[in-house]
């Protein structure tokens, strides 16, 4: 698909092992297929939202219709970024950059899942250290948040290992039962000390108006 009216089509955060961009098409399909053939263990829930709950048919929907919804809803003072993760020429994930008003906060969140094939490899940090070069060094962020249940140790390690600081607790309503959150802050500084993956980004200037930058 062209990005000559969505330049977000053209942008690629690309790792040693990764490369990160905006689905459609095939891409997309294969995201939702990975969504659909599973990303947890389906005794436990660790996302605020539910999304993964009901059959691989509803899963693989849900992400597809998020997706497009983010392009749809997009506007320079709220955007989500959802971009797939591929690695050796295949989708495996997906990594979530949002925020509101970032021209005045200058502070983003990040989200992220991987299909439960690929977990336990090191994709779940490298994926992150690439939006988080995004953030930082292409649009000027202060800070970016993150978030995960106290008992998703995998992700809390993940935030760790790049330097983001305890940020409080959080409980929340999931499935009807009562869930804490744990919340992390990663500054700039704190980045630029743990910083350790080479990033490299294309196809950033023609998107930063987008961005509100």
């Amino acid at each position: 698909m062209s990005p000559q009216f969505w330049p977000l089509y053209g942008l690629r955060i690309m790792t040693p092992h990764l490369e990160l961009r905006v689905p459609h098409g095939d891409v997309l399909d294969e995201l939702a297929a990975v969504a659909a053939a599973g990303v947890h263990d389906e005794a436990s829930m660790p996302f605020s939202v539910p999304w993964t709950e009901g059959s691989p048919e509803a899963r693989g929907l849900a992400t597809f219709q998020h997706v497009l919804g983010t392009v749809a809803g997009w506007s320079p003072k709220a955007w989500t970024l959802s971009l797939a993760v591929r690695h050796e020429g295949r989708t495996v994930g997906r990594q979530d950059l949002a925020t509101t008003d970032f021209a005045v906060t200058r502070e983003g969140e990040t989200g992220s899942w991987l299909g439960r094939e690929h977990q336990g490899a090191g994709i779940g940090t490298e994926m992150r250290a690439a939006v988080l070069h995004l953030a930082f060094d292409g649009l000027g962020a202060r800070y970016v948040t993150s978030a995960a249940m106290t008992d998703n140790p995998a992700s809390l390690r993940v935030s760790q290992k790049l330097g983001y600081q305890e940020d409080g607790l959080t409980v929340i309503s999931v499935q009807g039962r009562a869930r804490t959150l744990r919340r992390l802050r990663l500054s700039r500084g704190d980045w630029e000390t743990h910083r350790t993956v080479p990033v490299e980004t294309t196809g950033l200037a023609p998107c930063r108006e987008l961005f509100g930058i």
